[in-house]
């Protein structure tokens, strides 16, 4: 177990040194200077090259690529170049917001999710099993933007049930920042619930074929229990890997989400931060949301082997 979780702390490691390199050469290719949009389109080119040389964009790239992963790996993110705010002060209220956005939603989807898969894998060829795996695979398939918009065509502007801006601040109350969550959460939940309930159903009905799960049932033990005491401890590892997956591209992929209902996240302030040029907030973001994706591949690859009956029998 200690080979096993040595293997696989060095190997994140290594993915997360590639990925700052890679971050930080993307945002280096940037059309635009950021000097130049932070003073203006009437800047003078004399105002512009002292405010670059005042940024550090003057030396050469390689310095700046080991002065800003030092910084960041002893907790300094740098400031931002807009507005000159450190970036770690940023970052704290905007993980907040993302944090509490994906832990509602993946309390939702994820117990959803899989009691679909488990509903439709007992009736495997029935026409529930059809319904949901038709129902599923057309929300699967939907984009993000098309389910969202729906949404708050008919529940904010039809109906005007909700609002169709989930703007929170710091003093929001509990009502408030539920009626603010609603709108992302749902449209989350949607696309997220199909996808690991169409996966549960797959992994489900593979393990129903397989020779121990025929005889169970040839000696007349019904197909949910079969499902219930054997089939869910062996799909464990599979279903955690699918839900760390959905939830890694929940936590970094949301930018579609939050830009449509204005919601302040990080996938938000990454967005601005594009527009703006502001690459040490862009920076942030990017190692951040990659941090969060690996950790959550180990802890898939970690429940994986945990529940892996081949090592358990070994």
């Amino acid at each position: 177990m200690m080979k096993f979780w040595v293997g696989r702390i060095a190997l994140a490691v290594l993915v997360m040194w590639l990925v700052s390199v890679l971050v930080f050469w993307g945002s280096q290719i940037l059309p635009g200077d950021v000097a130049q949009l932070a003073l203006g389109q009437y800047a003078t080119p004399e105002a512009v090259a002292t405010l670059r040389d005042q940024m550090g964009l003057n030396q050469p790239a390689l310095y700046r690529y080991f002065v800003w992963l030092t910084g960041m790996l002893h907790g300094d993110w740098g400031v931002s170049l807009v507005t000159s705010t450190p970036v770690a002060e940023m970052l704290s209220e905007r993980a907040a917001n993302t944090g509490l956005l994906a832990i509602v939603t993946v309390v939702i989807a994820v117990p959803l999710a899989i009691g679909l898969g488990m509903v439709m894998s007992l009736g495997v060829g029935r026409w529930m099993d059809r319904l949901g795996s038709v129902a599923v695979l057309g929300l699967a398939a939907a984009p993000e933007f098309l389910i969202a918009t729906i949404a708050v065509l008919v529940l904010a502007v039809k109906l005007r049930w909700l609002p169709a801006i989930s703007y929170l601040t710091p003093d929001a109350g509990v009502a408030q920042t539920a009626r603010a969550l609603v709108l992302p959460v749902m449209t989350l939940v949607i696309v997220i619930s199909a996808q690991i309930a169409r996966m549960t159903r797959a992994i489900l009905s593979n393990l129903l074929n397989q020779p121990f799960a025929e005889m169970a049932m040839l000696k007349g033990v019904a197909r949910a229990t079969i499902v219930r005491k054997h089939a869910m401890i062996l799909a464990v590892g599979p279903i955690a890997n699918v839900v760390a997956l959905n939830v890694a591209y929940m936590v970094s992929g949301v930018v579609v989400v939050e830009t449509i209902f204005s919601y302040p996240g990080l996938a938000r302030l990454m967005t601005d931060a594009v527009l703006s040029r502001d690459m040490p907030v862009i920076q942030a973001c990017a190692m951040l949301f990659s941090a969060v994706y690996v950790v959550l591949v180990l802890l898939a690859d970690a429940l994986a082997r945990a529940f892996d009956v081949r090592g358990l029998s070994r």
